[in-house]
C-alpha cells in the first residue's frame, strides 16, 4: 500500500517537474499585414525552445489580418492549449481587440503592435498586457524634430481609417502644433483600398511642404505611388510601420528619400560601436540572415525576438513562484514582465514598471532614409 502511494506521489512530482511552457501566437501571416507577419512568423522559429531547464511549446495560429479572427484565436489557445503567454497579434486593431480576452483569462500578452492605446492609460485588463513595439508618440517626436531641422512649416496627414491611423493622428498632430507646424490637411484610407486618388488630389491642393503617411506594411506604399504619379515634390514620411523590404519592393522607386524612423536593428550594421542596442541588435540579425539570408531581416521579425526575449528573462523568476500551467505561474510571469530592468532587444532596451508595460526610451529609435532601394542611417 505505501509502495503504491510512493509511487503515484513521484510520478505526480515527475509530471509536475516536466510541464512545458506553453506560449500561444497569433499573427498576420496572410491578409493586407501579411508583410509584417511573417517575419514575425519566422522568428518565432528562432526563439529558445528551452527556458531555465523547461522545455517551451510555441503553437502558432494565423489570424490573417483580421480582428474577429484575433480574437478567437486567443480565446483557442487560451481555452483548448492551455497557454502560459500569448504573443500577438501583428496590428494594433487585432492586439486591441485581445486585449480583454487576455485580462479575462489573467494571461499576460505581449503584443507586436505600436498603438500606446495597447497599453495605455494603465488599467485592471492592461495590467496583463505588453508590448514590444515602439510607441507611436516616441516615433512621431523623432519625425516632428527632422521636420524642424528641416525647415518644415506646413504638413498633411493620410493615414489608415482604424485605431493605427487614428494613433498616429493624435499624437503627430498635438506635436506638430506644439512644434508649430501647421497642419493642412488630413485624410484617410482602408488596408484593402485600390485606390487614394480622392485622398491624394486633397493633400496636394494644401501645397504642404511635407506629408506624413499613417500606414503599416505594403498598403501604406499605395498613397505613396500616387502622390508621385501626381507629381508631388515635397518631402514625404512614412511610419516604423513599413519599415520591412516587402514595402521596399512594393513602393520601389516611388519610394527614392523617403524619412521614416524605426528601430535600431533595421540599420544595426551601421550603427556606431559604442551604440548600447548594437550588440543585441545584430545578434537577432546574424540569427535570422543565417536561416533566412542576407538582407531579409526587418524591424517586425525583431518585435516577435524582443517578445521572447523579454519571455526568457521573466520566465526563472515566475519558475521559482509557480509550475507552467497553472495560473499562480501566468501571474508569477506577469510580475516578471513588469519588472523586467535593463533588458537589451533587437529594437532597445526595456525598463517595465506598474506603470509602463514597454518600457523603451529614445535608444529605440532612428531615423532613416530609403536610398537606391535600402535603408540608410540618417546623419
Amino acid at each position: 500500500m505505501k509502495k503504491t502511494v510512493l509511487a503515484a506521489l513521484l510520478a505526480t512530482l515527475a509530471t509536475t517537474a516536466m510541464a512545458d511552457i506553453n506560449v500561444g501566437v497569433t499573427l498576420s501571416a496572410t491578409g493586407p499585414a501579411a508583410s509584417l507577419g511573417i517575419p514575425e512568423k519566422n522568428t518565432i522559429d528562432l526563439l529558445p525552445k528551452t527556458i531555465a531547464g523547461q522545455k517551451v511549446n510555441y503553437i502558432v495560429l494565423d489570424d490573417a489580418s483580421d480582428t474577429t479572427t484575433a480574437v478567437k484565436n486567443a480565446k483557442k489557445l487560451i481555452s483548448e492549449s492551455n497557454v502560459d503567454l500569448i504573443i500577438g497579434s501583428t496590428t494594433t486593431p487585432n492586439s486591441l481587440a485581445m486585449v480583454d480576452v487576455a485580462a479575462e483569462a489573467e494571461t499576460p500578452m505581449i503584443a507586436m503592435a505600436a498603438s500606446a492605446r495597447i497599453v495605455e492609460p494603465m488599467d485592471a485588463k492592461r495590467k496583463w498586457v505588453f508590448k514590444t513595439p515602439q510607441n507611436d508618440a516616441q516615433m512621431s517626436t523623432a519625425i516632428v524634430e527632422h521636420m524642424t531641422n528641416n525647415n518644415v512649416k506646413t504638413v498633411a496627414y493620410i493615414g489608415f481609417s482604424d485605431a493605427y491611423g487614428e494613433g498616429w493622428w493624435n499624437e503627430f498632430s498635438k506635436l506638430a502644433e506644439v512644434r508649430k507646424i501647421k497642419v493642412v490637411a488630413n485624410e484617410r484610407f482602408n488596408r484593402v483600398d485600390t485606390s487614394v486618388t480622392g485622398q491624394v488630389l486633397k493633400v496636394m491642393a494644401a501645397k504642404p511642404d511635407a506629408i506624413l503617411i499613417g500606414g503599416a506594411g505594403t498598403p501604406a506604399a499605395l498613397p505613396q505611388k500616387s502622390l508621385k504619379e501626381k507629381g508631388y515634390k515635397g518631402i514625404i514620411y512614412q511610419t516604423h510601420g513599413v519599415a520591412n523590404n516587402d514595402f521596399l519592393r512594393v513602393c520601389g522607386k516611388d519610394c527614392e528619400d523617403t524619412v521614416l524612423p524605426t528601430g535600431p536593428v533595421l540599420v544595426a550594421a551601421q550603427l556606431p560601436t559604442d551604440n548600447p542596442v548594437k550588440k543585441s541588435a545584430m545578434e537577432y540579425v546574424e540569427k535570422y540572415e543565417s536561416v533566412h539570408g542576407r538582407g531579409s531581416v526587418n524591424a517586425f521579425g525583431g518585435y516577435a525576438w524582443d517578445a521572447g526575449t523579454l519571455l526568457a528573462h521573466a520566465t526563472p523568476a515566475a519558475l521559482k513562484k509557480a509550475q507552467p500551467g497553472s495560473k499562480e505561474f501566468r501571474a508569477a510571469l506577469r510580475d516578471a514582465l513588469e519588472a523586467t530592468k535593463n533588458v537589451a532587444g533587437a529594437h532597445g532596451v526595456y525598463n517595465m514598471s506598474a506603470n509602463d508595460h514597454l518600457g523603451l526610451d529614445q535608444r529605440a529609435r532612428v531615423m532613416v532614409t530609403i536610398k537606391d532601394g535600402s535603408w540608410k542611417l540618417a546623419k
